[in-house]
């Protein structure tokens, strides 16, 4: 088993091109969550992400790319509305599918005919790409587990498995990014994020929502479970139906935690609680930090919901794929 080390980010940035050119694998920071990183065009690189990952192969890889020039590397028949899009949001939290440069290996987008494109707004992260070569990159957890948000949360289940995780602290959005596809009829969002449908539309005048399944994945998040913590895990439809499911776990002769904001300590009272902090963009940062604490304490796991659009229709989708459907 290798050695995994842990540096920062600044400072292992030269080891990390080398690492990249290599046909290594190095995992790197980025605003959503930290990223599992390969050369993308080179196909045995590529396939070492899914073994690391213990990642099904028909689940398609985002490309990061340091400019948006470089989309011309990735991407053929770039619509102008591209453009437009990342004069506003890149770099940031918006993926775009576009059809596939002969370039990518067929390994990156499950045989698909498309790609899926996105720059980071990390500095370290496109310095890495700048110096390297566009990254293939998941999150970098074990397949179906929750996403890492910090280098800890990456070496907790990557240990032995990547030489190299760049540290650049907690991530600040903390969910994945929005996956926009402009290859069909309309823009489609097929998987929320912190760009939220409303940010879309500004440019765009009409984005779909799509959330179904298709039997070849145009990007990440569509055909798995994901961001499941190891224990029983459940979302609450009310503070009150989190109170009552507690109570009666603790009964069960279980170790509940409840994952709520701190706006409900009036009536979550002295029982075990993981804070998400206060507001949405709170919860949204520290949803998958505060579901892995909990796994590590406690056995049974009662997670708040959310109404509304946005943000929280966005960290409502991760939560409830968390939660396997399950609701109190």
């Amino acid at each position: 088993m290798m050695e995994t080390r842990i540096v920062k980010a600044e400072q292992g940035l030269d080891e990390a091109v080398s690492i990249i050119k290599s046909g290594g694998l190095v995992v790197f920071p980025t605003e959503t969550v930290y990223g599992l990183g390969a050369d993308a065009l080179n196909p045995q690189a590529v396939k070492a992400i899914f073994e690391a990952k213990g990642r099904p192969q028909d689940n398609p890889l985002i490309v990061h790319i340091s400019d948006v020039e470089q989309v011309g590397e990735i991407a053929v028949d770039v619509p102008h509305v591209f453009y437009e899009l990342a004069k506003k949001f890149m770099p940031g939290a918006l993926t775009v599918v576009l059809p596939k440069s002969d370039k990518i290996p067929d390994v990156v987008t499950a045989g698909g005919n498309t790609v899926a494109v996105r720059m980071p707004d990390n500095v370290v992260a496109r310095e890495l790409i700048a110096r390297s070569s566009p990254l293939a990159a998941p999150s970098a957890n074990r397949s179906k587990h929750v996403s890492p948000t910090t280098a800890q949360h990456v070496y907790d289940d990557l240990c032995g498995r990547v030489p190299l995780i760049l540290d650049g602290g907690p991530c600040g959005v903390g969910i994945e990014s929005t996956v926009l596809d402009l290859t069909c009829d309309c823009p489609t969002i097929l998987r929320p994020g912190a760009v939220t449908p409303a940010m879309l539309a500004e440019v765009l005048g009409e984005v779909l929502e799509n959330g179904k399944v298709i039997k070849i994945a145009k990007s990440p998040g569509m055909k798995y479970e994901h961001y499941a913590p190891v224990v029983t895990t459940v979302a609450a439809q009310s503070v009150q139906s989190a109170v009552e499911c507690y109570d009666r776990a603790v009964r069960e002769g279980k170790h509940p935690a409840l994952v709520f904001r701190d706006i409900y300590r009036d009536v979550t009272q002295d029982r075990d609680i993981v804070s998400l902090g206060v507001t949405v963009d709170d919860y949204m940062r520290n949803i998958y930090a505060a579901l892995r604490r909990a796994e590590k304490d406690f056995d049974f796991i009662i997670v708040e919901m959310m109404d509304g659009d946005g943000i929280a229709k966005s960290v409502m989708n991760r939560v409830m794929k968390a939660a396997g459907g399950k609701t109190v």
